[in-house]
């Protein structure tokens, strides 16, 4: 290395910035957050109930020479998102990058789902989003990114019995395109980026709880194989580099080929 090497060029492109990842105490959101932590950034590791297990994540972090620190507000509720910011705003004094990732991962099928369980579900996947970006409008330097995790099951019907979870996806789609026009001006770009199965605790019931759960779930994606968190982080953190700077109001298939 040259003595007079750049940040960016020191593999962290993220240096000085400041990330919250939502629903980042395990699986894809763990993921998210130590890949952003790794890139430089300082990354607030949100969580709605599993204290330890974000404490786990900010001590990895850490443990890596990376910087963090954990918040925790449960999603889906009122006043969630003025919870949250309050919380953020006594660690940090701005942000760079915002990721929603925080979700219900399911929903039951039309014929047995409540509307008590339609309602959460969309409380948590699509309104919480919605009113962290809009509460935290002051907060987001010019600039920045908002990245918000979405789902192939937004772009197939291969699962049906999933549809108010894919709803919820859809919507948030249209949220990412709308916001992208609404940001622009400032600089800031706004994605979403569609998983598709991926190898977490969400989904290790059924990979590994039955039968022909993994070869299934490998058959689908076009390279053979299941998912992992970081599969999609890699993908986030380009989003969230520099180098994604020309790419907004996208929808950024990282589901493996599983949609062709």
């Amino acid at each position: 290395m040259h003595a007079h090497t750049s940040t960016a060029d020191s593999g962290k492109p993220l240096a000085g910035r400041t990330a919250l990842v939502t629903g980042a105490s395990r699986g894809i959101g763990r993921g998210i957050a130590e890949r952003l932590a790794r890139d430089g950034a300082r990354v607030a590791v949100h969580y709605g109930r599993n204290e330890a297990a974000a404490k786990e994540v900010v001590a990895a972090i850490e443990a890596a020479g990376g910087s963090a620190f954990a918040i925790g507000v449960e999603l889906g509720l009122p006043g969630d998102a003025e919870a949250l910011w309050e919380q953020f705003d006594r660690h940090a004094d701005g942000l760079d990058i915002l990721v929603n990732n925080a979700g219900i991962g399911t929903a039951p099928p039309l014929e047995e789902i409540t509307e008590e369980e339609y309602d959460r579900v969309f409380a948590v996947n699509v309104k919480a989003p919605f009113f962290l970006v809009r509460q935290g409008l002051g907060r987001l330097r010019d600039g920045g990114r908002v990245i918000n995790v979405s789902s192939g099951l937004a772009r197939t019907a291969v699962m049906p019995d999933k549809v108010a979870y894919a709803m919820t996806k859809g919507a948030l789609d249209v949220f990412t395109r709308d916001l992208s026009k609404t940001l622009g001006p400032r600089g800031i770009t706004v994605n979403s980026v569609a998983p598709g199965i991926i190898e977490t605790d969400n989904t290790a019931g059924w990979l590994h709880g039955t039968p022909d759960g993994w070869d299934t779930a490998a058959s689908i994606s076009a390279l053979g194989r299941v998912g992992t968190p970081a599969d999609v982080a890699d993908v986030v953190a380009f989003l969230a580099s520099d180098a994604g700077r020309w790419v907004t109001g996208s929808w950024v298939d990282a589901t493996g080929g599983s949609l062709t």
